[in-house]
């Protein structure tokens, strides 16, 4: 009898159960690859994954969503191409078009020759104009070092301006200046009346 209420609970626990979803999985077309390339590329597919709930955790569910795989990583194609006979082991390399020299023609060489015309005529003109510009510059110095002078003999002429009109002025009041002159003479001074 005691195993009778066990069977019930068997029950009870097992409908409890998660329940896992079905995963749908619809692979990508393959990429055609040419027979002639050196090396295949990278192969990666996207799955299209419907909602399900997650086998690890029963609390947690998926909703629809694309999963991306590498299939297979880039590697080497080895397989002979329609032209390996025609491929010499004695090939020589490309250059690199920055290293290879431009083709001179006549009109490349007229235009760089006039290039070079211009660049001589414009340093003899800087040349010129650097001989100029020193040229005024010693000018501009010495006109200066002339307004210096010219000021400081200015100064000094008015200076002396002043002092002559002092010496003129005080010459002035030094001389006796007496305009009543007579032809009288004085008389002596024993023969004065006594007061």
């Amino acid at each position: 009898m005691k195993f009778l209420f066990v069977i019930p609970l068997l029950f009870l626990v097992a409908c409890s159960s998660p329940k896992t979803g079905t995963v749908s999985v619809r692979p990508q077309e393959l990429a055609m690859v040419p027979d002639d390339a050196i090396r295949y590329p990278e192969l990666t597919r996207a799955y299209h994954v419907g909602r399900y709930a997650d086998p690890n955790d029963g609390m947690v569910m998926h909703e629809q969503h694309i999963v991306y795989r590498v299939e297979s990583m880039s590697r080497w194609n080895l397989r002979s191409g329609p032209h390996t006979s025609e491929v010499s082991l004695n090939t020589v390399p490309a250059h690199d078009p920055a290293f290879v020299a431009f083709p001179v023609t006549d009109a490349v060489l007229a235009e760089v020759n006039s290039q070079k015309a211009a660049t001589v005529a414009i340093v003899a003109q800087a040349k010129q104009l650097t001989g100029a510009l020193e040229q005024f510059q010693a000018a501009l110095n010495q006109a200066k070092s002339n307004l210096r002078e010219t000021a400081a003999l200015r100064a000094a002429v008015e200076h002396l301006e002043k002092r002559l009109l002092t010496l003129e002025a005080g010459q002035q009041m030094s001389t006796p200046t007496s305009n009543t002159m007579t032809n009288a003479i004085p008389p002596p001074e024993d023969t004065l009346p006594a007061h």
